[in-house]
């Protein structure tokens, strides 16, 4: 028997995944540079690994992938948006997202804004227009409630406003973890709680699943954190030390290099810890587990 390997799960995956995105958005009755401009960011590839968190949760419990495939590019969209206006001037102010001009440097600071706004808005419309061959309207319901608490002021954005709150500051490791839980943690976990709400998977399962991907998303953005001293700019598609350059405070930073990547192992074991008290079949999971532990970008 062939054994998985992470590029065999996520290719496929990965194809068709942007093939739809492009459709959702190119069957849209609106302005062209506000299409194009969605485009542009949606097709600036990425790991996509959001996406492949909820495909490797669904087919973990039997289902197929494509089924899911509605809520994944919901996800990705509203990645995607966060990632249009995090780039802004008034924000990070970054010229460079994935080796690409970002979105305000191609199309301007106003369509970047509307462009975000739109993605954001029609990740929800997806969700709640998918056929109820799948999922019926309580899952839907459930789908729409937890994507807005991972996306809206008490997940992602409140994560978001919390690091501009504590930029030219020396956070404490509870304060820097509140942001990184939310601003990137949230969404990430999402991912993953999807895919069992779409399988109807059990209330112990979901709530395993729920102390893993918190874990799971610590450790990413502890590994970015890594990566904006260590990775290049190569690898990255962004200048190193930018992080550095924001004056943001970083696990490096608060508890040194070696103190960061121990921190790192600590939260790779514990997400382990959760996941196999979850009645499924672990191996996709695992494998995007140990592409968090080891990217190199």
């Amino acid at each position: 028997m062939t054994k998985l390997t992470l590029s065999s799960f996520v290719n496929n995956r990965k194809l068709l995944l942007e093939q739809k995105l492009t459709e959702y958005v190119r069957q849209l009755e609106v302005p062209t540079q506000l299409q194009e401009a969605m485009i542009y960011s949606l097709e600036a590839g990425g790991k996509r690994l959001r996406p492949m968190l909820l495909f490797a949760t669904v087919e973990g419990f039997g289902q197929d992938f494509k089924e899911s495939m509605p809520v994944a590019c919901a996800i990705e969209m509203i990645h995607t948006y966060s990632l249009i206006h995090d780039d802004l001037p008034a924000m990070d102010n970054d010229d460079l997202r994935r080796g690409k001009p970002t979105n305000h440097k191609v199309f301007g600071e106003a369509t970047a804004i509307l462009a975000g706004d739109a993605l954001l808005t029609y990740a929800f419309q997806v969700i709640a227009t998918m056929s109820e061959t799948f999922v019926d309207s309580s899952q839907k319901l459930r789908l729409i409630v937890e994507l807005t608490k991972a996306a809206g002021p008490e997940g992602m954005v409140g994560g978001q406003a919390a690091d501009m709150e504590g930029e030219n500051k020396q956070l404490t490791l509870t304060e820097l973890e509140y942001i990184h839980h939310h601003k990137t943690g949230d969404l990430l976990s999402y991912s993953i709680i999807s895919g069992a709400i779409l399988a109807k998977a059990s209330d112990k399962d979901v709530e395993n699943l729920r102390g893993f991907a918190k874990h799971l998303g610590l450790a990413f953005q502890i590994k970015d954190d890594i990566l904006d001293i260590e990775g290049s700019e190569e690898s990255l598609g962004k200048p190193v030390g930018s992080d550095m350059n924001n004056e943001k405070s970083t696990y490096p930073k608060l508890l040194g290099i070696e103190g960061a990547k121990n921190k790192l192992d600590d939260h790779i074991i514990k997400s382990k810890e959760y996941l196999y008290n979850v009645d499924i079949d672990k191996e996709k999971l695992e494998l995007l587990v140990d592409y968090i532990m080891y990217r190199d970008r």
